[in-house]
Parts: structure tokens; sequence; C-alpha cells
């Protein structure tokens, strides 16, 4: 998890890869380890968003959705590091559909930490990066982490330690996400702001008038809520609607457009759409099937959980399953099916790519840290392996009702307790665990697999067992046998 992988290595072919297996592979980069990197003069894979950040930017997007490893998952995780290039690119929405689509068909998104929180400091990181309202938001302007949390007590109406410590946990949860740039004591606008539509850009503008700027912050105002955005409702963190939702969380009379705190828009900055890659598979459909085919789509890639076939028609009719599974294929991943439940996870022919590419055994790609990779051994191992060797667990799954408590963790590791903290933090942020908490002494709380465990293929199961045995029991017989195998 070092840095996000560039083109120059990540689009790099043999002789034998087909063009569909390249954008596909770009498209599974993008999504575990973040934005593509592109030189100047190099043109985006097809259904990617070119984004151009300008002559002004300093650092480039740094956060990358990685995976432990790439077949293990689609789990999220930040990494920072040196910025590369101005051009990046960002994978396309078919047909403008966002995350946010779940919504209408109860399908539960990837809960955010601390949602409420997290929203109320993007609103405030908007308020003082959208400096020209009559532009679109991105790339907006740099301004001070200072300014950022003035807006964000002047938002809350209060100022006291624990507001501040809480502020700066979100501001570290929406650059790890892609939502902000930060460098040092700067905040831009990541990114995922460029993936707003624009058609959200005028209620955008009308929240961002409401809101208070830094100088508010020298008497705190208690603001409404908007009664019809719960402070509590987790924000899919791929939906561009998040963000309108946290601005709307609070209204207020005071201060305009915020002036631009560190410098100019920067010049040259500019987003390009590149040619569309799933409408070829759309195109023969009408528009009310051509809707459903999407919406499938949006909820089998961005839901937590596997949805249920009963409410998509494209999981239910074969032949619309087909067109699904081709539109996932293009974007470098699979269906999976358990019981009438679906999800994606990655193509195992994807992952191998990714496992295998340039610079992957050497640390040159993103992934969880040594210390984050024993912190989930461990959980695996006594919350999934122990109880069914027990006889506890029948199904073929990696996930489990047996939490392992953070005492048994601190036993079983020789990390400090501000690592293994660390550790568990990133590991629930990415969907690889999952917090239990107590219900009674008789049932205790602690950690279990999350719910990127869903999206493993038969195969990646099948590697994964074999990666704990190997490590819980390498001299055993049946470790010889898959070395041995394996050689």
């Amino acid at each position: 998890m070092a840095e996000t992988p560039t083109t120059d290595t990540a689009t790099s072919t043999d002789a034998a890869e087909t063009p569909a297996l390249a954008t596909a592979s770009a498209h599974a980069r993008a999504r575990a380890y973040g934005p593509l990197t592109l030189r100047l003069t190099e043109p985006a894979p097809s259904g990617f968003i070119r984004l151009t950040l300008g002559d002004a930017v300093t650092a480039a997007p740094t956060t990358a959705q990685t995976t432990a490893p790439p077949a293990a998952g689609d789990a999220a995780r930040a990494t920072s590091g040196p910025a590369t290039s101005s051009v990046i690119a960002l994978p396309a929405w078919p047909d403008g559909a966002t995350p946010s689509i779940l919504d209408e068909y109860g399908a539960a998104p990837v809960p955010v930490e601390r949602s409420g929180e997290t929203r109320r400091v993007l609103a405030a990181c908007l308020r003082a990066c959208w400096s020209d309202l009559s532009a679109e938001p991105w790339p907006g302007v740099p301004a001070s982490v200072a300014d950022v949390l003035a807006c964000y007590r002047a938002l809350i109406g209060r100022g006291d330690d624990m507001t501040r410590s809480r502020a700066v946990g979100a501001l570290r949860r929406l650059a790890d996400t892609g939502w902000i740039i930060r460098s040092g004591d700067v905040v831009r606008l990541g990114p995922r702001c460029a993936t707003w539509p624009p058609e959200s850009h005028s209620v955008l503008r009308e929240l961002v008038r409401r809101l208070p700027g830094p100088q508010a912050a020298e008497g705190p105002v208690t603001l409404p809520l908007d009664a019809s955005t719960p402070l509590d409702r987790p924000a899919p963190p791929e939906a561009p609607e998040a963000p309108a939702a946290s601005s709307g969380e609070a209204h207020s009379g005071h201060g305009g457009p915020a002036a631009a705190p560190l410098g100019a828009r920067p010049g040259g900055a500019g987003r390009d759409e590149t040619v569309p890659d799933l409408d070829g598979l759309l195109s023969p459909y009408d528009e009310r099937r051509r809707a459903e085919l999407v919406a499938a789509f949006m909820a089998v890639d961005h839901a937590a959980e596997p949805v249920h076939e009963a409410r998509f028609a494209a999981l239910r009719d074969p032949a619309l399953r087909r067109t699904l599974a081709e539109m996932l294929a293009r974007r470098g991943r699979t269906l999976i099916q358990r019981r009438d439940t679906w999800t994606s996870g990655y193509d195992d022919d994807v992952a191998a790519r990714m496992a295998s590419a340039p610079g992957a055994d050497a640390g040159g790609r993103p992934g969880l840290s040594e210390g984050e990779r024993a912190v989930l051994t461990l959980v695996l191992v006594h919350s999934v392996a122990i109880p069914r060797a027990d006889g506890l667990l029948s199904e073929d799954t990696w996930l489990s009702p047996y939490p392992v408590a953070v005492e048994e963790l601190r036993r079983r590791t020789l990390l400090p307790i501000g690592e293994l903290e660390s550790a568990l933090r990133t590991l629930r942020q990415a969907g690889l665990l999952t917090q239990v908490k107590a219900v009674s002494e008789e049932t205790p709380g602690g950690y279990v697999p999350g719910p990127q465990f869903h999206r493993l293929t038969a195969a990646a199961r099948r590697r994964l067992q074999e990666e704990l045995i190997l490590a819980a029991g390498p001299q055993t017989p049946l470790a010889t046998a898959i070395r041995a195998r394996r050689a």
C-alpha cells in the first residue's frame, strides 16, 4: 500500500493480452489501488473520466482502494506518497447512475464510520474550497486545515478539544477515501468530488451559500438540522450524492462563498469523458430494461451485502443476467451467487494479473502492511478456522458469528497496542473486519470477518484457506502438499 500504480507499469501488456483484458485490468486496478495516473499526452482507457489537475496542483491524489490480496476482496485502504502526474483517470458510472440508486431498492450501502460527522466535515471542506460558485465544485482552490476546522466549528456551534479531535479524524477518513487531498496543512477537494453529476451542482451551490464561513467561528451559532437527512444515516463511500446530503444536514443564513485562502484556481484543470465501455451492451435494450441492468450492476458492485435476486429483474432473468455478467467482466469483475443472493468480486484472471504485475512482489504495489495482515490472519484463525475445526461452522464461507475479543488479539500478537488499534481501524474501514458489540457476559463482543469476504470467488476461498494452512501449520503434511502443488 505504498503508492498508487501508474499506467507506465500498470498498462504495459504482453503480446498475449487483448485490448478488452487490458481495459478490464485497468478498471480493476483503479478500483483496487485508486485513480490511474497518466502522462499528459496519454489517453484514458475506455469507460474512464480523464481529469487534468492543473499546474497549481502540488500533490496528486494518493488515495488507493486496495485488497489483501486483490483476490481476497474489495477492501478500501488509503495510502500516501509523492505526486507522480497531474493527470488521473477515474472509472465512470454507467448511464450516469451512482450508488445512491441503492436507496431506491432498499439495499444497504457500505457503512461509513461516524458518517454524520464525516459528512459535516466534508461540507466544511466544500465551503472552504469552493470559492467560485459560478464554476463546478471540482477542483476548487486550496484551503488551510485551520479554515476547514473553523467552518466545521461554526457549522456545529461548538469548538472544544473533542470537536477538533473528531474533525481531524474525519479529515483522515475523507483523505483515505479520495474525497479530499490533504498535503500537510493544506486541503483540496479530491478526485471523487469530480464524479458529482452536473445536475447536483445547483443544489450544492444553494447549500454552500447557507453554510457559515470560517469567520463565523468567532461566534458559534446553533444551526437547525434538516430532518430529511438523519445524522446516523450512513453515506455510501462511492456515492457522489453523499456530500450533498452532508451539506444539507445543517443550514444557516450566514456567510457567502468563502474566499480562496491559499491561491487562485489552478489553470488547466479540466474533465474529459472517454469512450463509454458499456453502451454497446446496453444499447439493444429499451429504456426500462436498460435501467434494470444499470440498477443491478450498481447493486452487486456497491452494496455492502449480497442483494436478493427478487429485488432486481436483471438478476432473475437469465438473458439479462448474462448481459450483466458481461458488463461486470468489462470492469474486471464477476458475478458471485450464494443461494438466491448475488454480489460481485474480482475476476480470478484479472486478480492474478494484478498480483503478478511488475513491482507487486517488491513493494511497488499497494497492500496491507505486515501488521495488518497479521491481525487479519489472527481473526480468521480464531473466528473461522478454529470454530470450523470444532464442527461449529459447516458452510464453505469465511464469515463467522464467533467474534474474537480484543484482549485475545492483544495476547496473541507482538504488535504494540497503538499499532494493533491502528490495524483494526484500517481493517474495519476496509470492510475486512466487522466489530461486534457485546450483548451479555455470555456473548462478548469482538471482531469477525467483514462483508468483503462475501466477494470471494470459489477459487479465492480455496487460496485463502491454503494460505491460512501455510501460516498456521507450515510443517504439517497438508502444508507440504500445498507447497509441492504450487512448485
